[in-house]
């Protein structure tokens, strides 16, 4: 019995560290790889494969690790094209200034010998004859002149030939420049894409506090209050598109989220759209011009993922930042924040649940009569806010400071 508990520890123990081993030839396959492009692509590999598994925080770190690493090799794969990039834009500069030169020097000798075919060209047949001292020597001067002739041919193929070979020479350095600058231009964004990933595993380390029954609360949350916005634009017909909704006036901004100017973008690159899911980053939006951030649009606050949590990238956080302002939300009360001449953002739930699955901007009244700007709603603008929904399901109240 002691030998049988025996050999199933041992069995145990050895599978404990095969998984160990299989974990870690897993985490570090891709890094073995010696060709940037190649790591890269094991890399992308990996990160679908993470995505596919259940949402943990040790998962969620491991895909951004991936999606660092992903990063790095294709910064390293870029500079390697560029360099070798470097290399044939100099071969190619000498081979354009030999063939230049070779040009040059054949279009000399090309003229000379154009004129000097010309001039015997000039003498017929006959003339040659009595110009000859016997039959021997004619027909020798009438050969020369045929192979003359015949070499003239080839210098005339040869410069064409070079002619063309520059031109070649010449699209090959222009193609490789146009590359360069596009390898460049994309050497920029994955530098600027690796601060984000750094940036983004900081924040879901500080965010959750490393800590995975608080990521877990924290994405739940998150998806609730997505999965809301969704059912109410479900419950509203759908996220038609719209066009021209826009309205400046002494306020500042109205947007709405269905807008065609941005309604159809991503959601933070996410699968949700601004139009279906947008309603809090359009309500944002208006705040922002009111205050008067008037270059600010839905697109402003999209466009920086820094705006949206690390754990779930469709979540607009409560500190964001827009035009260079840094702005809050933070818990209010309606009359008192509109009495003072600011806006409130407001969260109404439109089925009567727990949670906000709309949000709309107070920017007037008191007492239950209050005019809003809302984004869903078609000319939403400056309209009575219990028309659409009820004070009674205001679920969330905040006011903006920066």
């Amino acid at each position: 019995m002691r030998k049988l508990l025996f050999v199933i520890f041992l069995l145990g123990f050895s599978f404990i560290f095969l998984a160990k081993a299989i974990a870690q030839v897993t985490v570090d396959d891709c890094k073995d790889k010696g060709d940037p492009q190649v790591r890269a692509n094991c890399y992308a590999a990996k990160i679908k494969d993470l995505q596919g598994q259940k949402r943990t925080l040790s998962n969620q770190i491991a895909v951004m690790d991936s999606q660092i690493n992903l990063t790095e090799s294709r910064i390293l794969a870029t500079q390697n094209e560029l360099a070798n990039l470097a290399v044939d834009i100099t071969t190619a500069n000498k081979k354009i200034s030999n063939l230049e030169s070779a040009l040059e020097n054949l279009t000399k000798v090309l003229l000379n010998r154009i004129v000097a075919t010309y001039e015997i060209g000039r003498v017929q047949p006959f003339g040659i004859l009595l110009s000859s001292d016997n039959v021997s020597s004619f027909f020798s001067r009438l050969n020369y002149l045929k192979i003359a002739q015949s070499h003239d041919k080839q210098l005339i193929y040869a410069t064409q030939q070079a002619k063309n070979d520059y031109a070649n020479q010449k699209d090959i350095y222009e193609a490789k420049k146009k590359k360069t600058e596009i390898l460049k231009a994309s050497l920029e964004r994955y530098t600027a894409q690796l601060e984000q990933d750094k940036r983004a595993k900081q924040n879901l380390l500080v965010e959750t506090q490393g800590d995975e029954s608080k990521y877990q609360q924290l994405l739940a949350e998150a998806q609730a209050q997505i999965a809301a916005f969704s059912n109410f634009t479900a419950a509203r017909g759908g996220a038609s598109i719209l066009s021209n909704q826009t309205v400046c006036d002494d306020w500042g901004c109205y947007y709405n989220q269905r807008d065609s100017q941005w309604g159809n973008l991503r959601l933070n690159n996410t699968e949700f759209s601004i139009a279906s899911d947008g309603c809090l980053v359009t309500s944002m939006a208006m705040v922002y011009t009111h205050y008067g951030h008037r270059s600010v649009t839905p697109i402003s606050i999209n466009s920086n993922s820094d705006n949206f949590a690390s754990y779930y990238p469709a979540y607009l956080k409560y500190v964001i930042t827009a035009d260079g302002a840094t702005s809050s939300r933070v818990g209010s009360i309606i009359d008192g924040t509109l009495a003072q001449g600011q806006p409130v953002v407001v969260g109404v739930s439109y089925d009567g649940g727990p949670i906000p699955d709309h949000f709309v901007v107070l920017i007037s009244g008191s007492s239950g009569n209050y005019r809003m700007n809302d984004p869903f709603t078609p000319n939403g603008h400056n309209i009575p806010f219990t028309d659409h929904y009820s004070v009674g399901g205001v679920r969330e109240i905040d006011k903006v400071v920066f």
